[in-house]
């Protein structure tokens, strides 16, 4: 058995990097068959006014995914100053959306509370709570969306459009579910690996449902402004719905390639040209990750710089 463990890593890591070997061919094979020059040529004509609408989305959807772990203060009852809050809060996000829930979400998270003062109990419940709060707007927009129809998958697709009712249906039923668990259920807490998770009013729940389905929705608008309109915003949510948990099942960090190849099967032809669909997700990503994730770089050294001050004056205000 000694023998057994460093085998099955290495053969992980061999098949880990097989697989990404696998999906750069597929993106050089994709990229070759990509009409460039209509890309940059649709980029470069792009309208202002959808440009600055859509810079304004990304902000507002930053702001609200702070509201986040603004929801996490009140769920847990720490101290910690809201506008230092929503500064981690919006760092983690730029750096899970690119590099992963591991190392922005919960890596950073950890990182950067601890340093402003929060135990790791407290760390644990905050990103317990985000978490909870992002899949629960996904699935409360999933639910309605899937299960009237608005995402019409193609024939050959991996589904049909029966099972993706079904699947908004389920979707539904998970929120009815955890809505009326969250009214009525008489045993309010669950301990995991000596971590106690404390169930939420229903009126808190729906707060989380309400805030995490306007950041999805926000998103959604920002695609819909890139692909200029083309497509009914509903159907471009649905879409960027599909492909997030298409993403979340490749695990490839920021989704690249999945969000693109979800976006040009379900749009591609009498929807959008492939054109405008990659132009639009391409102003997507440098607006959506990149220029905020280099933000969050110079945001996350200058918090780290300041974080000894900032937990002596938390500590002093918590004192007092």
């Amino acid at each position: 058995m000694s023998h057994a463990h460093p085998r099955w890593r290495l053969a992980k890591k061999i098949l880990t990097w097989l697989f990404f070997l696998a999906v750069a061919v597929l993106l050089v094979v994709y990229a070759q068959k990509v009409d460039w020059q209509e890309v940059w040529k649709i980029i470069r004509n792009y309208d202002r006014a959808a440009l600055l609408g859509a810079v304004a989305l990304t902000i507002v959807s930053y702001l609200i995914y702070g509201c986040y772990d603004l929801l996490g203060r009140v769920y847990c009852g720490h101290k910690l100053a809201k506008r230092q809050v929503m500064l981690v809060s919006c760092i983690c996000y730029a750096f899970n959306l690119t590099l992963s829930t591991w190392v922005g979400g919960i890596g950073m998270r950890y990182r950067l509370y601890s340093r402003l003062g929060l135990p790791g109990s407290t760390i644990t419940r905050i990103f317990s709570l985000s978490i909870a709060t992002n899949w629960l707007g996904y699935i409360l927009l999933g639910g309605v969306i899937f299960s009237i129809g608005v995402v019409e998958l193609p024939a050959h697709w991996y589904i049909r459009d029966g099972t993706l009712r079904l699947i908004g249906g389920a979707l539904l039923l998970f929120i009815a579910v955890y809505l009326w668990a969250c009214a009525f259920a008489k045993r309010r807490h669950l301990t995991i690996k000596g971590q106690k998770l404390v169930l939420p009013s229903w009126r808190f729940a729906l707060l989380q449902m309400l805030i995490s389905s306007a950041n999805w929705m926000a998103m959604g608008a920002i695609i819909w402004l890139l692909l200029g309109q083309q497509v009914h915003y509903f159907f471009v949510l649905g879409v960027l719905l599909v492909s997030s948990i298409a993403g979340v099942i490749v695990h490839i960090p920021a989704g690249i390639g999945v969000l693109e190849a979800v976006f040009i099967a379900l749009l591609s032809g009498e929807h959008a040209s492939q054109g405008t669909i990659i132009a639009a997700l391409l102003a997507y990503r440098l607006l959506y990750f990149f220029i905020p994730l280099a933000l969050a770089t110079v945001g996350y050294l200058w918090l780290e710089g300041r974080a000894k001050k900032l937990k002596a004056k938390n500590q002093k205000a918590l004192a007092e």
